[in-house]
């Protein structure tokens, strides 16, 4: 299982813009590939790689991705933003435990949820999403899928009450199981990229027991 580091950031204020948070992601040297093909039926790899952070007060996740085909229909919080070029992080506080879906497109509509296996999760409220902070290079228009090099970059910042089954209020020092992924369902060639190694016949992201580690430093 692969293991990633998040290294603490420190900034003048407790909440800083997301400009700020992007500037310095950028300059994280260590980027981690997106890059996983595990099913034969599925064999378009975008370039995909991801930076992760944290302060006192959030997680912070940057996307790059660069792809063939791009689309961002989805803009109603918790609709099947999968459909479109979408970026994922699954997150378990802990073996045994459920763990978070947290999916976004392109444009940075986000779906959420909670629960241990793909069927019957709880989905979090629309209210506690608002207060998933992002901002994407792709702007937030919806966009028709358009065929095409076409990079873009999406920055996020994860307050740790949207982790709503479980109190978290400080990461340093601990380590959370985690997978991120890259798909586009709907897209004209559809694709399903993992940082993690998957083992499963069919493409499925919800397979907790292939989760890799980030260890909060």
């Amino acid at each position: 299982m692969k293991r990633v580091i998040a290294r603490r950031m420190v900034f003048e204020t407790e909440y800083p813009s997301l400009g700020e948070i992007s500037a310095q992601m950028d300059k994280v040297p260590e980027r981690h590939a997106i890059a996983e093909l595990n099913w034969p039926t599925h064999r378009y790899l975008p370039d995909v790689e991801f930076v992760i952070s944290f302060t006192t007060k959030e997680i912070l996740l940057k996307y790059f991705v660069t792809e063939n085909w791009f689309k961002a229909e989805k803009v109603t919080t918790n609709d099947r933003v999968y459909e479109d070029s979408c970026v994922e992080f699954f997150v378990s506080p802990g073996s045994g435990e459920g763990y978070y879906n947290f999916e976004f497109n392109g444009i940075g509509t986000c779906l959420a949820g909670y629960g241990k296996e793909r069927n019957n999760r709880e989905m979090a409220d629309p209210s506690l999403i608002e207060d998933i902070r992002r901002k994407s290079t792709a702007g937030s228009a919806p966009v028709l899928e358009r065929e095409g090099r076409f990079s873009w970059s999406i920055t996020i910042a994860f307050p740790y009450n949207i982790f709503f089954r479980h109190e978290i209020t400080d990461l340093q020092g601990k380590s959370l199981n985690a997978n991120f992924y890259k798909c586009g369902d709907k897209l004209k060639v559809p694709h399903y990229v993992t940082w993690n190694q998957v083992l499963s016949p069919n493409p499925d992201f919800h397979r907790p027991e292939f989760f890799g580690t980030i260890d909060f430093e």
